[in-house]
């Protein structure tokens, strides 16, 4: 059974770096900022997300995904081809993002107000959301992560 990982949280918050230490290789990478000046990202991104499962590869939206409008179509596909999905939650630090946004080059780079922007629009995830599994991501201080079962009662 094929998994489809939604990684949620703002940007710079660890996300990518995340994704290549802890599920490269065995997942595809599947993010907006891979086509930057394309038309219609959404459906890209979800034409390839498709793909991937209906392949049976294991995948990773890495965005920011703040809101159930945008993981909702994701968990979508994922039930249609059996896949299991699991979000992985970055708890926002604003602070944090803004300092590690601030040491990027060039189109890593986002503006500070689309941190901002973001954080009012992120919400938690719910099991209830279509997810199979939640977990909690935070940086551990060490060049690494620290994962476990996101609380029930982080996600009510």
């Amino acid at each position: 059974m094929p998994t489809l990982a939604i990684l949620i949280g703002l940007q710079a918050s660890g996300k990518t770096t995340f994704y290549r230490q802890r599920l490269a290789p065995a997942y595809v990478q599947v993010s907006k900022d891979g086509f930057p000046n394309a038309r219609r990202r959404q459906q890209r991104q979800m034409r390839l997300v498709e793909e991937a499962l209906a392949a049976g590869r294991d995948i990773a939206v890495d965005n920011t995904n703040p809101s159930p409008e945008e993981w909702r179509p994701l968990a979508e596909a994922a039930r249609r081809h059996g896949a299991k999905v699991v979000g992985y939650w970055f708890p926002p630090d604003v602070a944090g993002s803004l300092r590690r946004n601030a040491s990027r080059a060039g189109r890593e780079r986002v503006p500070a107000v689309g941190i901002f922007a973001t954080r009012k629009r992120l919400r938690c995830p719910r099991r209830s959301d279509g997810f199979d599994a939640l977990c909690e991501v935070r940086i551990d201080g060490a060049g690494g992560f620290d994962v476990r079962p996101l609380a029930e009662e982080m996600t009510d």
